[in-house]
């Protein structure tokens, strides 16, 4: 599954991670590409490389949803 971090945060300051066929995935121009993983553990992992506060997408990636 190819993943993606929202170069937006949240209100609550966090950048979501989103599988590609999630229907939250942000505009192309909104986005950074993470990587094929296959699971969204490994994917907010690589988040944490571009951003500080992550967390994965309440719909496509429930099991890393913390916030």
């Amino acid at each position: 599954m190819k993943y993606y971090v929202n170069k937006n945060a949240q209100s609550k300051g966090e950048h979501e991670v989103h599988t590609s066929s999630c229907s939250y995935l942000p505009d192309a121009d909104n986005r950074i590409y993470l990587g094929d993983f296959s699971n969204c553990k490994d994917a907010v992992r690589e988040a944490k490389n571009h951003y500080d506060n992550v967390d994965g997408c309440y719909y496509c990636c429930n099991d890393c949803h913390t916030k």
